[in-house]
């Protein structure tokens, strides 16, 4: 038998629900993984809200993102052992880079059921073998936030290298990876946020500049100015359509915006943006980054342990697994840098 949250109904994580159910065998090219650790993104505050744009499974469980050990293996499973520390990936299916709509419906946490239970099968193809170097609840945090991170940066027109200058906003989970994923590869970090408490945390990571953004309000301009007038390579862009604008201003001449969140809100909230003709006159790139692939788990895990040190995960605070809702609680507060842990 094996412990699950449930959402009965969607419109608040207050109506998740602890159910618990047969345990099912592992299909020949499956295995079936003990969870130890399962971490909170704000996409599930939006499922749980009713506010998701994407594909959402019916009496859900949630979260996307976990870390755990196999403890058995389908009879045509070669690639791995009893034993074996292994987180899967955001979308089960998606290998390589290759999106289609059948591989986006394996999202966890979404289209397909997630990871806040005890036990759970996945296909063989979809799982990622743990760094030595981190903790089950640390590497609980690595499928959605840490991968978004690594394929904004690491993919896509023009991968980021040494020398690069990053504007990175906020300290959610993707923010901070972004930041030490910048700091490991040489480039120069702007830390932006609304807390000068925050905006430490940043700079001990190893961003070079900080801007509060709630003192400094026109914070492309102060990113202009550290930039000598010029802006920054690329912009991680986590809030969306009310920054939008600002991080277009901030961006260099064939610079890119990585596209990755919506904290900000409708776009009824934002200032108007001409985005068409922003793009054209700067000629910078703008790219949806939608979490990323197995490969990308995979490099992205190599980076990590070759720097070990500076791309540490931050846990903000882990909950246990009878505190689901305290978690979400938290999480929809913001009070966190890092990330939010619900340890089994």
């Amino acid at each position: 038998m094996g412990f699950y949250e449930r959402s009965q109904q969607r419109g608040s994580f207050d109506n998740l629900v602890l159910e618990v159910v047969p345990l099912s065998a592992a299909k020949a090219n499956e295995v079936l993984v003990k969870t130890h650790a399962v971490s909170l993104q704000y996409r599930d505050l939006m499922i749980g809200g009713a506010g998701y744009p994407g594909l959402v499974h019916d009496k859900l469980v949630p979260c996307s993102d976990m870390a755990g050990e196999v403890i058995a293996l389908g009879a045509d499973v070669t690639q791995w052992k009893v034993g074996d520390r292994v987180s899967a990936n955001f979308m089960l299916d998606k290998l390589h880079d290759e999106l289609t709509p059948e591989i986006d419906a394996t999202s966890l946490g979404g289209a397909s059921h997630g990871v806040l239970t005890e036990f759970e099968t996945f296909p063989a193809h979809s799982l990622v073998e743990i760094p030595e170097h981190l903790s089950y609840e640390e590497a609980a945090t690595l499928p959605c936030a840490a991968v978004t991170a690594y394929n904004a940066l690491m993919s896509g027109f023009s991968p980021m290298k040494a020398g690069d200058t990053i504007l990175v906003q906020g300290t959610g989970g993707v923010s901070i990876f972004a930041l030490q994923f910048a700091v490991a590869s040489g480039a120069i970090v702007i830390s932006l946020s609304s807390s000068d408490e925050k905006l430490k945390t940043t700079k001990k990571l190893g961003a070079t500049h900080v801007i509060n953004c709630k003192t400094t309000p026109e914070w492309d301009a102060e990113v202009l100015k550290i930039t000598n007038g010029s802006g920054v390579d690329r912009v991680i862009e986590v809030v969306g359509n009310a920054t939008l604008k600002r991080s277009s201003a901030a961006t260099k001449m064939n610079g890119s915006i990585d596209i990755i969140g919506a904290l900000g809100g409708a776009v009824a909230n934002a200032p108007p943006v001409d985005i068409i003709t922003l793009s054209i006159m700067k000629g910078f790139k703008i790219r949806g980054i939608h979490i990323g692939s197995v490969q990308q788990f995979k490099d992205m895990n190599k980076l990590m342990s070759a720097n070990s040190e500076v791309t540490r995960p931050v846990v903000g605070k882990v909950f246990a697994f009878e505190e689901a809702k305290a978690a979400y609680a938290y999480l929809k507060s913001q009070a966190h840098v890092g990330k939010i842990v619900i340890q089994f």
